[in-house]
């Protein structure tokens, strides 16, 4: 038998890891595959919100579909769940789990309302499960090609992270609904996260938020066409930094910038290419891989549940990034500056 270790908890359990998935889409998917491919793990059952889609989503991943996340992680043939599927629903289906004595992986964000995430973090330490929030943005080239170049630009002073996506017609699907997807920061985490990893702290964060219907009017139906969200935050090492967060219809321009400027050089991302700007000339920077996140991320925490090795990322700063998120979404629905730390 395998000791399987939480941290504070070690279970005495066999392998294969039992794992029930929450999702039937992109990310799901990667998950299926991965797990598939680990001989540690085995994938038990799959929950949908179509029949139709979960049925043919467990023929190809060879699991068993179940119609409602309800059942899946109720039963007593599971170690493990990972929730990939709507982001309104992370939040009760981690509290579920976490419940029912399994450890609980989710995608960002752990819970579209800050306040569930916190009692969902007191939650796993009480229950002495794992909790792992997936942040594969901080696994990725570009963060990594970040990390290492940064101290070649000097003491950093601004910021500026970009993610435009134009898309026409906007689909009207749950990425595209107020309430399913969330508040466009705390859905899209990562823009804020990337930023806090490298920055630390906040101090304060004004933001502005608009949304427009399919004719092209500001509108509070639940599908919009168009969402595009600024923020301006000062974090309290002093660097001033802008995230811009764009998608639907009315956009034009696709853009996936990220620019950093110091008292030395300048750093500037343009997709997945490189550069750092100095005094004396420029110079491109390598960038690894973008694919095999989710399987890394995947391995990661079978890696953590079977040798106690340490995830890339803590629970804890994922749920203060989700506290800067509820923080912009607070300015944009009062229009005020929300500060964090004085």
């Amino acid at each position: 038998m395998l000791r399987l270790f939480t941290g504070t908890d070690r279970v005495n359990t066999g392998l294969p890891i039992r794992v029930g998935l929450t999702g039937t889409g992109y990310a799901a998917k990667l998950r299926a595959e991965a797990l598939n491919l680990d001989d540690r793990a085995t994938l038990v059952g799959v929950a949908g919100h179509t029949p139709e889609k979960t049925q043919a989503f467990a023929q190809t991943h060879q699991t068993l579909a179940y119609d409602h996340w309800q059942d899946l992680v109720q039963q007593s043939a599971l170690d493990l769940v990972i929730i990939a599927g709507v982001n309104a629903e992370h939040g009760a289906i981690a509290e579920a789990a976490l419940l029912a004595g399994k450890h609980v992986v989710v995608e960002y964000p752990l819970a579209i309302e800050f306040q569930q995430a916190e009692r969902l973090v007191a939650l796993s330490a009480a229950q002495a499960k794992l909790l792992h929030v997936e942040h594969i943005e901080l696994l990725g080239g570009v963060h990594q090609a970040l990390k290492t170049v940064l101290p070649e630009v000097g003491k950093v002073f601004s910021a500026r992270y970009a993610t435009i996506a134009p898309q026409r017609p906007a689909p009207q699907r749950w990425t595209y609904h107020k309430t399913l997807f969330g508040f466009p920061l705390i859905a899209a985490l990562s823009r804020l996260h990337r930023l806090v990893d490298v920055f630390g702290r906040v101090a304060s964060i004004n933001c502005q938020t608009r949304f427009w219907d399919h004719t092209g009017a500001e509108t509070d139906y639940p599908y919009y066409a168009t969402c595009l969200c600024h923020a301006q935050l000062r974090f309290a090492n002093g660097v001033l930094a802008e995230v811009i967060y764009g998608k639907g219809e009315a956009l034009w321009q696709a853009e996936r910038n990220l620019e950093i400027q110091g008292d030395t050089g300048a750093i500037l991302f343009k997709g997945d290419e490189g550069t750092l700007v100095q005094a004396h000339g420029s110079h491109p920077i390598a960038v690894g891989e973008r694919r095999g996140l989710f399987a890394k991320d995947t391995a990661m925490v079978l890696d953590h549940l079977t040798t106690g090795a340490p995830l890339y990322v803590t629970t804890a700063a994922s749920l203060y990034t989700l506290q800067v998120a509820d923080a912009a979404r607070k300015s944009s629905e009062t229009g005020t500056t929300i500060w964090l730390e004085s």
